[in-house]
């Protein structure tokens, strides 16, 4: 079976689950798109490894790399293999002293680490023709889904908070407050609004 090749489009809030959040890969040869619900926890993984934000503490990923690199083990691919009842199952693939092991992974934490490791996600044909949504201008076409619900903009958040009123020395304070007390998804923003300036 070919693998087709796949990337992270966007992260955006559930608005059919509450306190959950939706990862959409979409090919990287194709306008089609998978989106898969995961947790706050995994979505707060994947938004501080693509924003490169560093914790003031190892998050549970962080920590895995860590050990992973300190053992000369390297993740080399993601595989989402299976589909069944609408969840997604994942094979993370690492390579030790020229040996290759497989192991069984949601799909979220092969995310989270694949971030982290910089290396390609796949899935197959199959996946892609029971769970893919074509996108064009923005716009879903084909079957219904959970996820034509979602924005499929490039966004990471929704960002509430307006800091554009702050000082660079009030933002510095408050990314280290909130680095501090682990709100990653209110560090991402107000770094964002760093960056503007």
């Amino acid at each position: 079976m070919n693998k087709i090749e796949l990337e992270i489009i966007s992260l955006t809030h559930s608005v059919t689950q509450s306190h959950s959040f939706v990862v959409i890969l979409g090919e990287k040869e194709g306008k089609r798109r998978i989106p898969i619900v995961i947790g706050s926890g995994e979505a707060q993984a994947i938004a501080i490894a693509l924003e490169n934000i560093v914790p003031t503490r190892p998050l549970t990923h962080d920590l895995m790399r860590d050990m992973l690199f300190s053992f000369e083990v390297n993740i080399e691919e993601i595989i989402i293999h299976n589909l069944i009842d609408g969840i997604f199952y994942s094979t993370i693939i690492c390579r030790h002293n020229n040996e290759t092991y497989e192991f069984d992974s949601r799909t979220s934490d092969a995310v989270a680490l694949s971030t982290r490791f910089k290396c390609p996600i796949y899935t197959y044909e199959s996946i892609l023709e029971s769970a893919g949504v074509f996108i064009e201008d923005n716009e879903i076409i084909g079957e219904e889904t959970e996820a034509q619900e979602e924005k499929t903009s490039v966004t990471i958040r929704q960002n509430p908070d307006d800091y554009s009123g702050l000082s660079t020395s009030e933002l510095e304070r408050l990314l280290h407050k909130a680095l501090d007390e682990e709100d990653y998804e209110k560090a991402a923003s107000i770094r964002d609004e760093m960056s503007k300036r």
